[in-house]
Protein backbone atom coordinates (compact mmCIF):
# COMPACT_ATOMS: atom_id res chain seq x y z
CA UNK A 1 0.00 0.00 0.00
CA UNK A 2 1.18 3.55 -0.57
CA UNK A 3 0.37 6.42 1.32
CA UNK A 4 0.59 10.27 -0.44
CA UNK A 5 0.30 13.11 1.80
CA UNK A 6 2.74 16.30 3.03
CA UNK A 7 4.54 15.43 6.76
CA UNK A 8 3.82 18.54 7.96
CA UNK A 9 -0.27 17.82 7.97
CA UNK A 10 -1.99 16.97 11.63
CA UNK A 11 -4.13 14.36 9.47
CA UNK A 12 -1.16 12.66 7.42
CA UNK A 13 0.28 12.55 10.93
CA UNK A 14 -2.44 10.54 12.60
CA UNK A 15 -2.48 8.28 9.69
CA UNK A 16 1.03 7.47 9.67
CA UNK A 17 0.82 7.16 13.41
CA UNK A 18 -2.05 4.49 12.88
CA UNK A 19 -0.62 3.07 10.42
CA UNK A 20 2.72 1.97 12.36
CA UNK A 21 0.98 1.03 15.69
CA UNK A 22 -1.39 -1.27 14.08
CA UNK A 23 1.71 -3.23 12.46
CA UNK A 24 1.04 -2.03 8.43
CA UNK A 25 3.83 -1.26 5.85
CA UNK A 26 3.59 0.98 3.32
CA UNK A 27 5.21 3.21 1.05
CA UNK A 28 5.38 7.14 1.79
CA UNK A 29 5.14 9.68 -0.90
CA UNK A 30 5.56 12.91 -0.26
CA UNK A 31 3.56 15.11 -3.13
CA UNK A 32 4.97 18.06 -2.30
CA UNK A 33 8.22 17.17 -2.93
CA UNK A 34 8.23 14.46 -4.86
CA UNK A 35 5.57 15.34 -7.39
CA UNK A 36 2.14 13.85 -8.65
CA UNK A 37 2.12 12.82 -12.41
CA UNK A 38 -1.05 13.58 -14.39
CA UNK A 39 -1.52 9.88 -14.54
CA UNK A 40 -1.74 9.18 -11.07
CA UNK A 41 -4.45 12.52 -10.65
CA UNK A 42 -6.31 11.13 -13.11
CA UNK A 43 -6.31 7.56 -11.81
CA UNK A 44 -7.91 8.85 -8.27
CA UNK A 45 -10.16 11.27 -10.36
CA UNK A 46 -11.46 8.09 -12.20
CA UNK A 47 -11.44 5.98 -9.12
CA UNK A 48 -13.36 8.56 -6.90
CA UNK A 49 -14.08 12.14 -8.33
CA UNK A 50 -12.42 15.42 -8.50
CA UNK A 51 -14.57 16.56 -6.30
CA UNK A 52 -13.67 14.09 -3.54
CA UNK A 53 -10.32 15.01 -3.98
CA UNK A 54 -10.30 18.94 -3.62
CA UNK A 55 -10.05 20.06 -0.78
CA UNK A 56 -12.48 23.58 -0.60
CA UNK A 57 -11.89 23.79 3.08
CA UNK A 58 -8.22 24.26 3.27
CA UNK A 59 -5.54 27.04 3.25
CA UNK A 60 -4.36 25.88 -0.33
CA UNK A 61 -7.92 26.86 -2.04
CA UNK A 62 -8.85 29.96 0.02
CA UNK A 63 -5.66 31.73 -1.26
CA UNK A 64 -6.21 30.42 -4.68
CA UNK A 65 -7.63 33.71 -7.02
CA UNK A 66 -11.51 33.92 -7.90
CA UNK A 67 -10.86 32.90 -11.60
CA UNK A 68 -8.35 29.91 -10.92
CA UNK A 69 -11.85 28.79 -8.54
CA UNK A 70 -14.15 29.39 -11.02
CA UNK A 71 -12.00 27.62 -13.90
CA UNK A 72 -12.46 24.14 -11.70
CA UNK A 73 -15.82 22.62 -13.49
CA UNK A 74 -14.97 19.61 -14.47
CA UNK A 75 -12.35 16.42 -13.57
CA UNK A 76 -10.08 17.91 -16.58
CA UNK A 77 -10.05 21.48 -14.79
CA UNK A 78 -9.59 19.74 -11.12
CA UNK A 79 -7.13 17.72 -12.18
CA UNK A 80 -4.88 20.43 -14.00
CA UNK A 81 -5.14 22.46 -10.55
CA UNK A 82 -4.30 19.60 -8.55
CA UNK A 83 -0.97 19.53 -10.59
CA UNK A 84 -0.34 22.36 -10.06
CA UNK A 85 -1.30 23.11 -6.59
CA UNK A 86 -0.73 19.63 -5.46
CA UNK A 87 -1.50 20.73 -1.07
CA UNK A 88 -5.29 21.14 -2.29
CA UNK A 89 -5.92 17.48 -2.70
CA UNK A 90 -7.51 16.22 0.40
CA UNK A 91 -4.93 14.35 2.14
CA UNK A 92 -3.96 11.39 2.91
CA UNK A 93 -4.66 9.42 0.07
CA UNK A 94 -4.04 5.71 0.95
CA UNK A 95 -4.64 3.96 -1.97
CA UNK A 96 -4.05 -0.12 -2.06
CA UNK A 97 -4.55 -2.75 -4.54
CA UNK A 98 -7.69 -2.73 -4.64
CA UNK A 99 -9.38 0.54 -3.07
CA UNK A 100 -8.23 4.15 -2.09
CA UNK A 101 -8.94 6.12 0.91
CA UNK A 102 -8.92 10.02 0.87
CA UNK A 103 -8.79 11.52 4.33
CA UNK A 104 -8.28 9.76 7.37
CA UNK A 105 -10.61 8.19 10.09
CA UNK A 106 -9.47 5.13 11.77
CA UNK A 107 -12.46 3.34 11.32
CA UNK A 108 -12.67 3.24 8.14
CA UNK A 109 -8.61 2.45 7.29
CA UNK A 110 -9.56 -0.74 9.50
CA UNK A 111 -12.24 -1.60 7.22
CA UNK A 112 -10.44 -0.88 4.12
CA UNK A 113 -7.13 -2.86 5.33
CA UNK A 114 -8.90 -6.09 6.82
Amino acid sequence: MKLFGIPNCDTVKKARAWLTVNGFEYEWHDFKKQGLSAEQVQQWTDAIGWEVLINKQGTTWRKLDAATKASVIDANSAIAVMIANPSIIKRPVLVTDTQMQVGFKPELYQALLK
